[in-house]
């Protein structure tokens, strides 16, 4: 094979190899071994709108990321559109935003999600493990267990919320001590 037919496979080759290298980087510590499946359907209807990132298990593409909300609508293609916007730094600090598009996993009752926000190139799991009957608030994970959101209506729930909303995470198998408050 000649030099010129193999170094296109030697770069791509070391392409790959780099942006898997950049993913492991990004892992964080498995929080749940067990992560379970989720507890109940989701009205799409109803999960739909603003939610507010209370806590998270934190991650590289969220370093430093305070004030985080999450916009879900409903596309005109039948997708979910999802806008995650954060403060970098400080609540008052410059915004920092990514746009991305859901598709509903079939046979999980709205509950299971794959996101892509980097075209069709990453497509990441989301699953709504558990949420309020009334849609107050939200648990958000995956199924390797290192990424979880606590998601609320409110930037700024009441005490008694917060508490029942970790307790729920900690009765999932949840690792507490891996929680990262988010700032509003």
């Amino acid at each position: 094979m000649s030099f010129k037919r193999t170094l296109p496979l030697v770069l791509l080759a070391g392409a790959a190899l780099a942006l898997g290298a950049c993913a492991t980087l990004q892992r964080g510590p498995v929080g749940n071994a067990a992560v379970p499946q989720p507890a109940k359907p989701v009205d799409l209807d109803r999960y739909l709108g603003r939610w507010y990132e209370l806590a998270r298990y934190e991650a590289g593409f969220q370093k430093d990321c305070e004030a985080v909300t999450a916009d879900y609508s409903l596309r005109d293609d039948g997708l979910i559109g999802v806008l995650n916007r954060c403060r970098q730094g400080a609540v008052d600090g410059p915004v920092k935003q990514a746009e991305a598009r859901a598709k509903i996993v079939e046979g999980s009752d709205n509950a299971k999600l794959k996101v892509s926000f980097f075209g069709p190139f990453y497509v990441g799991d989301y699953w709504v493990l558990d949420h309020a009957d009334d849609y107050s608030w939200s648990i958000v994970g995956e199924p390797s267990g290192r990424y979880l959101w606590l998601l609320s209506r409110e930037a700024r729930p009441a005490a008694e919320t917060r508490q029942a909303l970790r307790n729920r995470v900690q009765a999932l198998g949840y690792d507490l001590s891996l929680l990262r408050e988010t700032q509003h």
